[in-house]
């Protein structure tokens, strides 16, 4: 037996062992917007956790998952749960980074490059997000790292030079100061939206996983993905403070079970998929490998003041981040 499936079970039986402590209260339907297609390994993850809390609660809470933005696009997500319109949803962490630049932790350049470092990140940032978070009328369940990210483009790329005017997908702060910063052209463009801006060109580019682009095909529309391993962005799952206040101890307890297996199995997949995609991507007619030294060195010179503005904008609770992540290295 597997190392997640052994895991996944003792927790989930934790989880289920929950039904008979559960009270006899009147059944609840969670709807659960996700902003990524329904075969993303985040909303398979996020499936799975919504089964999770439907079984262990004996029905008591049904989650419902709703992927591709067809309930509320991923930029609405996050609003529509702070005001009630939805109990709980996924959204892309860093997509909040023009609220507070402490929700951009994950998406500086060349920080924490690794799953290990990754890890530790955000081990180091948790506690800010969860009173961040608290404060916006939300609570944080789980979160999972998508693998580290790469350059996507439709021509061969050897410097910075040659990303000039090139239309880039953007969706947080980061990626946008990013185009700015190689003289790139910034699109805004929601996760469900990549296949038709690529196909129609109104984007040319964008810094994302592997596994972003093997779920949509880019390799009809691009040619070139290079590992530069940028960073590793986080998608969490969050529910309504006033919903979960008014969910029993025992639900509680099942909620939070289904939430570990839930971060723990994102991990595995997480770590899994970024070779399965990087051969998908090359399998599809990609050229894919390492970006070249003189690209990797200007990238890098770009990541420090990026870091350096980061670190400006976030103030003392960025700081603290930083200084407890270096610590646990």
């Amino acid at each position: 037996m597997s190392k997640l499936r052994l895991k996944s079970g003792l927790i989930a039986s934790i989880a289920v062992s929950g039904i008979c402590l559960a009270g006899t209260v009147q059944a609840e339907k969670w709807d659960m917007p996700m902003a990524y297609s329904a075969t993303n390994f985040h909303s398979q993850t996020g499936a799975q956790f919504a089964q999770c809390v439907t079984t262990g609660t004996a029905g008591d809470i049904e989650i419902v998952t709703h992927p591709s933005g067809s309930l509320f696009k991923g930029g609405d997500i996050k609003r529509a749960i702070q005001t009630g319109q939805a109990p709980i949803g996924e959204r892309l962490m860093s997509g909040h980074q023009n609220e507070n630049a402490v929700f951009g932790f994950d998406s500086v350049p060349f920080l924490a490059t690794s799953f290990d470092d990754s890890a530790k990140l955000y081990a180091a940032a948790k506690p800010t997000m969860e009173k961040l978070l608290d404060e916006q009328n939300l609570v944080l369940l789980y979160a999972v790292a998508w693998p580290p990210q790469g350059l996507y483009f439709k021509k061969e790329v050897n410097s910075v030079a040659d990303m000039k005017g090139v239309k880039f997908r953007s969706y947080n702060n980061a990626t946008a100061r990013l185009a700015e910063l190689t003289g790139m052209l910034p699109v805004s463009i929601e996760a469900a939206e990549i296949s038709q801006a690529f196909a129609t060109g109104v984007a040319e580019s964008m810094v994302s996983s592997g596994a972003t682009g093997y779920d949509r095909k880019v390799w009809e529309s691009l040619t070139h993905f290079y590992e530069v391993d940028a960073w590793l962005p986080y998608n969490y799952v969050m529910v309504n403070k006033d919903v979960w206040n008014d969910t029993s101890d025992a639900n509680k307890a099942v909620i939070r079970g289904c939430a570990a297996v839930a971060e723990y199995a994102g991990e595995w997949r997480s770590k899994e998929y970024t070779g399965f995609t990087m051969a998908g991507l090359a399998a599809g007619g990609m050229q894919v490998g390492p970006a070249g030294d003189v690209l990797v060195s200007e990238l890098k010179a770009i990541g420090e003041t990026m870091t350096a503005e980061w670190l400006d904008a976030a103030g003392e609770d960025g700081k603290a981040i930083l200084e407890a992540f270096n610590a646990s290295k």
